[in-house]
């Protein structure tokens, strides 16, 4: 899959589930956090693209995205990710 389709049906996916997706500058990778009752994942804007798929698969993953209808190519995309993600470094 193309990296960046997959990164643009991630964020469709982040708001149509009521999460924003924002992408900030610091020295953070970013991460899933609620602020004032509004859910967002927050992304560092100078990651490279597919450090940025991976904050917003552990993002949504904190939500929980079992329950959720995902085509089936990008729930196999995210479950690799989070697979990947477990190993130790």
């Amino acid at each position: 899959m193309d990296p960046e389709k997959v990164y643009q049906q991630m964020q469709d996916l982040a708001s149509g589930n009521g999460i924003r997706v924002r992408l900030e500058k610091g020295d953070f990778e970013g991460g899933f956090c609620v602020l004032k009752e509004e859910r967002i994942v927050v992304i560092n804007k100078k990651l490279p693209l597919s450090r940025k798929l991976s904050v917003l698969v552990q993002g949504l993953a904190a939500i929980g995205i079992e329950h959720l209808e995902i085509d089936p190519a990008l729930r196999a995309f995210i479950e690799d990710e989070l697979v990947k993600a477990a190993r130790p470094h």
